[in-house]
This record gives structure tokens, sequence and C-alpha cells, in this order.
């Protein structure tokens, strides 16, 4: 019998240069692509934060793509990951982008 994947939770900021370069646009498609919940926004400090929920196998590929990828233009220069949780249950749906 396979066991369910376990479903995280993470808090994220992301570093850099992120604003400006479509980043949150990206991260919300990629999101949906991997079927995760969450949401994201730019904060006053020039980074973009946010949480992201899901199977794990679809969080640890969006951290690849938030430490190392990000949208195209964009240059990462880290990404604090906080807030690590296992969720017996999604509690966001869908995924957005806030102002």
């Amino acid at each position: 019998m396979n066991m369910p994947e376990p479903l995280l939770s993470v808090d994220f900021e992301v570093f850099g240069k992120v604003q400006g370069v479509f980043f949150t646009k990206y991260l919300k498609e990629m999101s949906e692509h991997l079927g995760l919940n969450g949401w994201c926004k730019n904060t006053k400090q020039g980074t973009i934060c946010g949480k992201i929920q899901g199977p794990k196998t679809g969080i640890d590929h969006m951290v690849v793509w938030l430490t190392t990828t990000g949208s195209p233009g964009s240059q990462i220069e880290r990404c604090n990951l906080t807030n690590w949780q296992t969720l017996a249950k999604p509690e966001l749906k869908g995924f957005s982008i806030r102002f």
C-alpha cells in the first residue's frame, strides 16, 4: 500500500533583482503547474515574500525554482525558507498574488 505524499507548508522570501521582472506572475504560473496553493507579494524592501503549500515533490521543485531559477530577467541573491510545517490538509486554496 502506498503512503500518501506528505503535504508541506513553507514561508519564503526571495532577495535580489526580483521586482519589475514579472517574478510574481511566473511564480503563480509555476505554482499552479505544480498543483501548489499559496500566495506571494512584493515587499517595500524590494523582495518577494509568500507561502506555498502542497505535496512534498511540488514543494521541493518550487524551492529549487525560488532559489536558483526565478523569472527571466531576475537575479536571485538568496531565498530564506522558514516555518516548515507538515499539514493534515491544505489550509489555502489556489494561488494568489497579493497587493
